[in-house]
């Protein structure tokens, strides 16, 4: 952490700006206020000489989306949209401060990680890598410098190659020149990276976690790029418990590697936050981070002191105080910068891309020199990590990482006001006073937004040690069109449009480099857009991995010309059925392959099996009867053809169905005349009434079978009621409470009211109350009986015959239960604590209870079973998480990361899940994805 420079910004949107942390290849990254929550905030903004380059800003929007689809696990949420500072001169985004160390320092400061400490860090990468991968997305994220140590576990700052590149640099004709942090075999062989890669990536990640040295580094640097693809790793300092596994990750040929989910299960089976939950760190590093934490809130405390103006003398010594006190000296007219020594041999670098290095400050222990002169100066160590919070001194490591054996570390041309290079064994001068600094990093991690702590740069590109004797110039490269992938994928950019992934990857002299042209962009590729490729391929995934979802049998993913799905549902084990605004969309469960459109059933529900020949949608312009070959529309009925005593019956709303019979609700306005007057008086005017009715109608006969009153809604529109029950001989609603009238509100005196109905005639049966069971409280009944209804923060069960509870299950206060599931003799439940659980339905006993371990939402999780009852999913707005119905093993757990348009808006919509013939169907927005379950 350093003060603010002149042409540093002094604020972005809500945040004021406190301290420069670090600069990164291309964005500068600042401690900063929130003047609302006056919390810390890390404000990431992109570098002024690079921010005027259209590619450079569409990748940076590109990878701050990503970073927020992903939000979840691993991944902070960002603070607002990706987009908020889209039109200003300098893109940024913000994250929420979290105390932590990046990997590269802890191995500086104490060495090689225990075995717990990388089995959690390495399954928490896979997790995410995961969640990436299921969309057929390549990550791209991964470096020593984008991986951070967190008290309670890893998190992810780099969320594409921007983000983790060692150097970015304009190039001339408005390209956007980035020099990759890690190359992989088969990016040494001039292919494209797929999923594998990422495991590569991580395995050295893990292997340099775990020992302190990446493999494959031995040798001249100029051989890096032969050793990579045909070198075998060196992996003798690596535990036996790891070593296997990390081997595999670095097998050369993609194939042979494990895919994210394997990694994750075999590192830690139950998830990488539950092995973390008791603590994951060594003592040292755990007591750093809770110092920096301590040292980063006086900072903002300090600046919360001071206005915008003027205030950043006072923030600056604030920063000061907490170790960012290294001397820095303003030269006349031009903003303040500090000279650092550079080893003999190293190259002068402008610190990624024109940042002023950070200088190691003094200890404040040094307080009177050594009078011995030193045989030769050497090296700062890393003290900046002790800037908010002393770890500890450790001599650097000779480790020549992967990255800087295949990347040059410098970048092409010096940027304005770097120093011109230096002959070999040459030390620049240094003023009196000042003290030697690390190299300063020209990999420093993720452009893109997340919680980043106020850290310093890396030492060298990449990771932590030693630098190459003479790294190989950057060479441009020609940019060429890469293999089309087979995956169905869908790839969005800005004019020109491009019709595959635009990574464009070339290797001269041992180096490489990623170019992006003037009018292209790097944009990522989604699973299941494009419907007219081929058919997916099938799933050779083979067992289901604990911890982590299988293989998708296919993913669909909704044309985003059209409007998103609003419902779905499962045509015989056939067909998936989507109605939105556009119409009806039906897609192959074999295949995840679109079969045909149709606009009539545009704003349509409930896509119901009519026999095996016929589906049934309704839509609001009539009902429909759907060939299931083609789609196209068999049979209409107008609503005012539905119920002979009722032609001007308003669009109905739709309550529910059992076998070939439906159920809905309908109104008409009719006309009610004033009574005959009395002698001598005028006659009264008539008056227009709703009236209300309940329908069952058959769907294979098309004819209605009865129509019963219930109470009218809210106004002119249909009452909206749910059906809570289905049995043998009758059938239980309940009305909505945003369509209650203002009577009925006021008569059923904050309780919720149940009305039954004879099945075969319509004839009401009886309405009541049970319980103090509320309104929009979560009910559901069953076939013996039984109305189970959250109450408060308990779960009751009562007898509808005498409506008196039959047994309580005690809930948690401030987490009420949602709608559970029965199956056999068991009840399934869910609660906003984001727990799910089992209990007898006889006796309310509790079977097991299990969490989810989402973060804590405003409803509970939506559950379902699988076909076969052996699999119970939890669905909420972060997650799917799969149960074992009998014992409550936790299975798996799937998020993803939204659509994948770089301009499209943020995915927000909760996920959803069908089941049908061993399939779980999982719906997020306008994706879908096919699990094989139990």
């Amino acid at each position: 952490m350093e003060a603010l420079r002149q042409d540093d910004p002094r604020r972005f949107g809500p945040y004021t700006v406190l301290a420069r942390l670090r600069g990164t290849a291309g964005s500068v990254q600042y401690l900063a206020r929130d003047a609302a929550s006056e919390e810390a905030v890390v404000v990431t903004a992109a570098r002024p000489e690079l921010a005027a380059l259209p590619a450079f800003r569409r990748r940076f929007q590109a990878e701050a989306r990503t970073a927020d689809r992903l939000t979840g696990g691993w991944v902070q949420p960002q603070l607002g949209g990706p987009d908020a500072a889209a039109d200003e001169e300098l893109p940024w985004t913000a994250g929420a401060y979290v105390p932590a160390l990046t990997l590269a320092e802890a191995i500086d400061a104490t060495g090689p990680l225990p075995e717990r400490t990388v089995r959690i860090l390495g399954a928490g990468l896979a997790e995410t890598l995961s969640r990436v991968h299921a969309t057929g997305t390549v990550f791209q994220g991964l470096a020593p410098r984008t991986v951070l140590l967190a008290e309670d576990g890893p998190r992810l700052t780099a969320f594409g190659p921007l983000g983790a590149a060692a150097a970015a640099e304009a190039r001339p004709g408005g390209q956007l020149s980035v020099r990759l942090g890690y190359l992989t075999p088969e990016q040494v062989a001039g292919e494209e990276p797929g999923p594998a890669s990422d495991l590569f990536v991580l395995g050295l990640l893990l292997a340099y976690a775990a020992t302190g040295t990446t493999p494959l580094t031995d040798g001249p640097a100029a051989e890096g790029a032969e050793r990579i693809a045909r070198t075998a790793p060196e992996l003798g300092a690596v535990p036996e418990e790891l070593r296997d596994l990390i081997a595999r990750c670095l097998e050369k040929a993609p194939a042979d590697r494990p895919s994210a989910g394997t990694v994750a299960a075999e590192l830690a089976l139950e998830g990488a936050a539950g092995l973390a939950k008791d603590g994951w760190l060594p003592e040292a590093l755990a007591a750093a981070v809770a110092e920096q934490g301590v040292r980063a809130r006086e900072t903002v405390a300090a600046g919360a002191l001071v206005g915008t103006a003027g205030g950043a003398a006072v923030v600056a010594g604030a920063a000061a105080e907490v170790g960012a006190g290294a001397a820095v000296e303003a030269e006349a007219g031009g903003p303040a910068r500090e000279q650092v020594d550079i080893p003999p041999g190293a190259p002068a670098d402008a610190s990624a891309a024109g940042s002023a290095p950070t200088p190691a400050p003094v200890p404040a222990q040094a307080s009177a020199p050594d009078p011995t002169p030193a045989p030769a100066p050497t090296p700062a160590p890393d003290t900046q990590t002790a800037q908010l919070g002393n770890i500890g001194r450790h001599a650097p490591r000779t480790d020549r990482p992967t990255t800087q054996l295949s990347v040059p570390q410098e970048l092409t041309g010096q940027p304005a006001g770097a120093a011109p290079p230096l002959p070999p064994g040459a030390t620049p001068a240094l003023p009196a006073g000042r003290t030697p600094a690390a190299l300063p990093s020209s990999s420093a991690p993720a452009l893109p937004p997340g919680p980043t702590p106020a850290l310093p740069a890396a030492p060298s590109a990449g990771m932590p040690g030693g630098v190459p004797a003479v790294p190989p110039p950057m060479v441009p490269v020609t940019p060429r069109p890469l293999p089309v992938p087979t995956r169905r994928t869908s790839i969005t950019s800005s004019s020109p449009t491009v019709d595959r992934r635009a990574l464009l990857i070339g290797l001269a002299a041992g180096a490489a480099g990623l170019v992006v042209g003037g009018g292209g962009v790097l944009a990522l590729g989604g699973g299941g857009g494009d419907t007219d490729g081929p058919e997916p391929a099938p799933s050779h995934s083979g067992p289901t991995v604990a911890g982590l979802p299988p293989q998708p049998r296919w993913v669909y993913t909704h044309p985003a010309a059209e409007p998103a799905p609003l419902t779905a549902a499962v045509w015989n084990e056939r067909l998936l059925v989507l109605t939105g605004k556009s119409g009806a969309t039906a897609v192959d469960l074999r295949t995840g392959r679109r079969v045909w459109q149709n606009a009539d059933a545009a704003d349509g529900q409930a896509a119901l099996p009519v026999g095996k020949d016929l589906c049934f949608v309704a839509a609001p312009s009539g009902f429909l009867w759907l060939s299931p070959k083609d789609g196209k529309t068999v049979h209409r009925v107008e609503h005012a053809d539905l119920s002979p005593g009722t032609p001007k019956l308003s669009a109905p709303e739709f309550v529910g169905a059992s076998g070939p019979v439906i159920w809905f609700t309908g109104s008409e306005k009719v006309t009610v005349k004033a009574p005959p007057p009395k002698k001598g008086k005028k006659r009264g005017k008539d008056r227009q009434v709703v009236k209300a009715y309940l329908f069952a109608y058959d769907l294979v006969r098309r004819e209605q079978l009865w129509r019963t009153p219930v109470p009218a809604g809210r106004g002119p529109a249909t009452p909206v009621h749910r059906l809570i029950a289905v049995r043998e001989d009758d059938l239980v609603i309940r009305q909505s409470p945003a369509s209650l009238a203002p009577g009925d509100v006021r008569a059923a005196k904050g309780k919720a009211v149940f009305r039954s109905f004879d099945r075969r005639t319509g004839k009401a049966l009886w309405s009541k109350q049970f319980g103090t069971v509320a309104p929009d409280a979560a009910v559901m009944g069953d076939d013996r009986g039984l109305l189970y209804a959250a109450v408060g923060d308990d779960l009751q069960a009562f007898e509808t015959t005498a409506g008196k509870p039959k047994w309580t299950l005690n809930g948690t206060g401030g987490t009420p239960y949602g709608t559970p599931v029965a199956t056999g003799a068991v009840l399934h439940t869910t609660n906003r604590n984001q727990e799910v659980g089992a209990v007898e339905r006889e006796t309310g006993r509790l079977r097991w209870r299990r969490s989810t371990e989402a973060a804590i939402g405003t409803a509970a999780p939506a559950v379902t079973l699988s076909t076969t009852g052996r699999t119970l999913l939890a669905a909420d707005g972060s997650q799917v998480t799969a149960f074992a119905a009998e014992d409550g093993r936790r299975l798996w757990k799937f998020q993803d990361i939204g659509a994948q348009d770089p301009k499209g808006p943020t995915v927000t919509a909760p996920y959803r899940v069908l089941t049908t013939a061993r399939t779980a169907v999982v719906q997020r927005d306008r994706i879908f994805y096919a699990f094989p379950v139990a």
